[in-house]
């Protein structure tokens, strides 16, 4: 933050008058919003704020730094570089605001795929701009002397094909537990490996074109994180983008994007759809399995749900593409990838038959009946077919009430005036702090700019992962027998962010999973009320 002060000063001759923490998503860096006067001649007077970014590796900075200054130079729509600090670890960069592409097309990718005419829109404008960043050494070829400063390597060249294959191999296959010829794939993925080399420009790859690196201002899309970017092929990055899983573009919009794209290309180098597709899909096929070989390493190896959930989505491209015929010119390869797609048809099938328990299990409740979950019985359900099992004295399972609560350690514990004395008290103040930063202060963890604060970090979906699985098995065995109240209770330091957000988030998930009445108190908001039983 020092660090961060002194620049703004040396670059505008004044005290910065605040520095917000940013969100970094998955980077090491650190993002700061810095906000005061700015008089110095280089400035838009009409700026009011900058964006800091303190590094963790120097020749990274120099490289984005020195890319964002070249393509500034070319007029192509990228944050300026303000200043930079000596030693190249911290430096001062235009601020383009909080929407990035990403965010805009939420709507439509939460809809399975839906996209609006005014998302599409944007999609569409951020693709046609590619090809002015890849042939810009091409059209200028003094620009190409720009490659020596890549991070970390000039190239993509058979040495980095053959990493990302072999990641796939082993942070994948091995982990998936399925079973290879290592001599076979190796052939397999060096005949691969030389395809994908075979036509190669003077181009620029960007290496992380997606919609999370492309910012809204004004409408108009500007691009950011550019810093591992080498000389390579242009499908690369159109792959990169348009199969993105979570995404979830149709083949019909995958195919009105890539007639975007080929008619910007067309002022840098003529090219026919037929010609461009067979090379783009064998590169769809090796970022499938470089994706999954990073889903493989966040999810199987380091247990992060969100990867995890992701792996099915990226087994679908995967398909469509052996369906393409992309993967016939390696036939051991595709031999693999069979072997996988009827293991992942295989999990499906296994949760769908969970979800459907599930399922039964919730409407088995909604419907005021209570059950006995025994180990003696298939699936864990209640033995007699569809829910005709043992019944607990009374049917009371409707009579449980579960109450819920937010409070800010400060002022105590909340009590429990039910007189039964038992359920949980969680601390959230393990998990990062909204309140800490001042954008998020005035807010409580029912506001979506903290929801999205929160859910972005992770911390508090690894905690509540936890309390779910603690909580789901004490209201099933209070409702089986016949017990009236549950009280669980989170507090954290204000009882205004993480707290409010856990137990709203808890309150909905029980009412929803079990029918029961459940009372929500927001202690130190002033909110209080109740989801009822129909």
């Amino acid at each position: 933050m020092e660090r961060v002060h002194s620049l703004y000063k040396r670059l505008t001759g004044h005290e910065p008058e605040s520095i917000v923490p940013l969100s970094a998503a998955g980077s090491n860096r650190q993002y700061f919003r810095v906000q005061g006067r700015q008089v110095h001649p280089t400035l838009n007077p009409q700026l009011s704020t900058l964006i800091a970014v303190i590094g963790t590796n120097r020749e990274e900075n120099h490289a984005f730094v020195t890319w964002a200054r070249v393509f500034k130079e070319a007029h192509l729509p990228v944050p300026e570089v303000f200043a930079v600090s000596e030693d190249e670890m911290v430096y001062l960069q235009e601020d383009l605001g909080d929407v990035s592409l990403y965010t805009f097309i939420s709507e439509g990718r939460t809809n399975n795929g839906n996209y609006s005419k005014q998302e599409i829109n944007a999609i569409r404008q951020a693709i046609r701009v590619l090809p002015q960043f890849q042939f810009l050494p091409v059209v200028y070829p003094k620009v190409a002397e720009t490659f020596s400063c890549c991070y970390p390597q000039a190239e993509m060249d058979r040495t980095s094909v053959m990493f990302d294959l072999n990641y796939f191999k082993y942070c994948f296959l091995k982990l998936k537990e399925v079973e290879f010829n290592e001599y076979k794939l190796l052939h397999d993925f060096e005949a691969l490996a030389d395809d994908l080399l075979s036509d190669t420009d003077n181009t620029f790859l960007y290496r992380d074109f997606q919609s999370r690196n492309v910012m809204l201002k004004d409408g108009e899309p500007y691009f950011i994180d550019f810093q591992g970017g080498r000389r390579g092929p242009i499908y690369y990055d159109v792959a990169s983008f348009l199969w993105q899983s979570s995404a979830k573009f149709s083949d019909a919009l995958r195919n009105q994007l890539i007639d975007g794209y080929l008619d910007a290309l067309q002022a840098f180098k003529p090219m026919s759809k037929a010609d461009f597709l067979p090379k783009l899909h064998l590169f769809v096929l090796f970022r499938i399995l470089q994706v999954l070989g990073a889903y493989g390493y966040r999810g199987l190896w380091e247990k992060k749900e969100y990867f995890i959930n992701s792996i099915p989505l990226a087994i679908r491209n995967l398909q469509q593409e052996l369906s393409l015929g992309t993967s016939d010119a390696y036939p051991y390869l595709k031999e693999v990838c069979l072997s996988l797609i009827a293991q992942n048809e295989q999990d499906e099938k296994s949760r769908a038959v969970e979800a459907e328990k599930k399922a039964k299990v919730a409407t088995y409740l909604q419907n005021d009946k209570t059950y006995i979950l025994s180990a003696n019985t298939p699936n864990g359900l209640p033995s007699g077919g569809d829910f005709e099992g043992e019944m607990s004295k009374g049917q009371r399972g409707s009579s449980l009430v579960v109450r819920i609560f937010s409070f800010s350690f400060k002022k105590g514990i909340p009590a429990d005036e039910s007189g039964n004395g038992g359920g949980y008290v969680f601390d959230c103040r393990s998990t990062h702090n909204p309140g800490r930063y001042d954008e998020y202060k005035p807010l409580t963890g029912l506001d979506q700019p903290v929801i999205d604060f929160l859910e972005a970090d992770g911390e508090i979906l690894t905690f509540l992962d936890s309390v779910y699985k603690i909580v789901d098995f004490h209201v099933a065995r209070f409702i089986e027998r016949g017990f009236t109240n549950l009280q669980i209770s989170f507090g954290c330091t204000g009882g205004r962010h993480r707290s409010v957000y856990s137990a709203q988030h808890v309150a909905e998930h029980i009412h929803q999973k079990f029918g029961v009445e459940v009372h929500i108190c927001h202690r130190e908001q002033n909110i209080e009320y109740s989801l009822t039983t129909n």
